[in-house]
């Protein structure tokens, strides 16, 4: 299926695949969706040193995986897709990074699509990577920890507007960009962070762990990033508001 948004053609996976059957109609290709109607191979990716007889865990079938379970439409204009479906399988398989870059549990999943209650999992796109889930406080008294928005503004960067340069600062390191809990000089005001915490760090996020991926699974998933919808958030000055137009 294929959306316009601003006059931009944003591509779901289905319409990828449609092109790929298209493709292999006319080469005469055989086998091109596995038992679940889902991606079986996706052509004109950059991925020429890529073998594509190669196990099933190549980058290949990640890509393939990752556009099969992105559960948003994508704005692929312009967007590298060999980048943006490995950016997909790490964001959504992988790594999780919705569980805490949405609005908590009760908004993660649509309404009758919680796997935790045995439904179909049915991802909320409402709340998608949109950030807004409280942790609380990590000593009482301090502030609380607030995912972030993770969505792109009105620029197409993601996280409201993050150049790569910094997208990757933030995950090597763990800074937080934001400033948004300096640490204490007196007494907390719920709004800083008291040691041994650093509040020039993310807390919370596991970066620690994110901080060995390569460049290019750094680059993936800014890349899917830049094409997953924007979401609005609360209103400004909040820091999750994005301007989406």
């Amino acid at each position: 299926m294929i959306y316009l948004l601003a006059g931009i053609c944003v591509f779901s996976p289905t319409s990828i695949l449609q092109a790929q059957d298209r493709q292999e109609d006319k080469a005469g290709a055989h086998g091109r969706r596995d038992r679940n109607g889902g991606l079986r191979a996706i052509q004109n990716f950059s991925l020429s040193q890529v073998p594509v007889n190669d196990a099933s865990d190549s980058k290949v079938s990640k890509i393939q995986r990752g556009f099969d379970v992105a559960p948003v439409p994508l704005n692929l204009d312009g967007k590298d897709l060999g980048l943006a479906g490995l950016g997909s399988y790490i964001v959504n398989v992988q790594s999780g990074c919705n569980g805490c870059h949405s609005n908590g549990p009760a908004t993660q999943y649509s309404p009758g699509g919680s796997p935790y209650f045995s439904q179909p999992k049915m991802t909320n796109p409402a709340a998608y990577l949109g950030g807004g889930r409280d942790f609380g406080p990590l000593i009482p008294g301090t502030a609380s920890i607030v995912s972030r928005n993770l969505t792109p503004d009105k620029t197409g960067l993601p996280a409201g507007g993050l150049t790569f340069d910094d997208f990757l600062k933030i995950i090597r390191t763990g800074v937080d960009l934001d400033h948004l809990h300096p640490k204490c000089t007196g007494s907390p005001d719920g709004k800083c962070l008291l040691p041994p915490f650093v509040g020039d760090l993310l807390q919370v996020m596991p970066w620690p762990e994110y901080q060995e991926m390569s460049d290019h699974e750094i680059r993936a998933i800014y890349e899917y990033l830049k094409a997953v919808p924007c979401i609005a958030g609360p209103p400004a000055p909040s820091l999750l508001h994005n301007d989406c137009s």
